[in-house]
């Protein structure tokens, strides 16, 4: 009977040393697990952040281009309200045709650009006439503030000894405007009666009259 116990007994030690095993491998187990979730969770939270750091300073140089876009950005048309705007008769005793100069100065505070035809309409006895451009080519005119441009109008003198037709004013849009401009017409103050075909009123672009550019 005492070999018996002791047997028992022996196997019983034996048998919980084996479960103290085999639940220390399950611990050990579980604590290489549980570090390396930490590990991956640490490594996936600095990656998020990084990624986030760098969309900062993407942003960043994005927004400094726009700020150096806007500061070199292109001297702007010029606007009615910021043009002066005079007519003087530059018809010259002897000439086949009338001439008449009008004048845009820059008022604005700022530089800006003016290019190519501005409108021109006559107001007459007989209706409005508009004016048809000459075709002459010319480059864009920057004026600083206080400088000025000048184009030409042309149209017939009014020779046929008849009454012909009365201007009483003339209007003026600027280029790339859709604002005008009443003035007192300065020239001659008929038109020779026409057939109706077309218009014999002829305007030219920026500078074309006066110097011929900013003065």
């Amino acid at each position: 009977m005492r070999v018996r116990k002791l047997t028992f007994a022996a196997l019983a030690v034996a048998a919980g040393l084996s479960l103290t095993a085999c639940n220390g491998d399950d611990l050990a187990a579980q604590s290489d697990g549980a570090s390396a979730s930490s590990a991956s969770t640490s490594n996936t939270t600095s990656a998020s952040t990084g990624s986030e750091q760098g969309g900062s300073e993407q942003a960043g140089e994005t927004d400094s281009a726009g700020s150096g876009s806007d500061t070199d950005a292109e001297t702007g048309t010029c606007r009615t309200d910021e043009l002066e705007v005079t007519a003087t008769d530059t018809t010259i005793t002897g000439d086949a045709e009338g001439s008449v100069a009008v004048t845009f100065k820059n008022g604005g505070g700022h530089d800006c650009t003016l290019s190519g035809y501005a409108g021109v309409d006559l107001k007459t006895s007989a209706g409005e006439l508009s004016a048809e451009r000459n075709g002459q080519t010319s480059d864009p005119v920057t004026l600083k503030d206080g400088e000025s441009v000048s184009f030409g109008i042309v149209y017939p003198l009014n020779d046929s000894g008849g009454s012909g037709v009365s201007i009483t004013g003339l209007v003026v849009t600027p280029p790339n405007e859709t604002k005008s401009v009443t003035l007192a017409w300065p020239g001659a103050a008929t038109l020779p009666v026409t057939d109706g075909t077309g218009s014999s009123i002829t305007v030219g672009p920026m500078g074309s009259a006066g110097q011929g550019g900013a003065s």
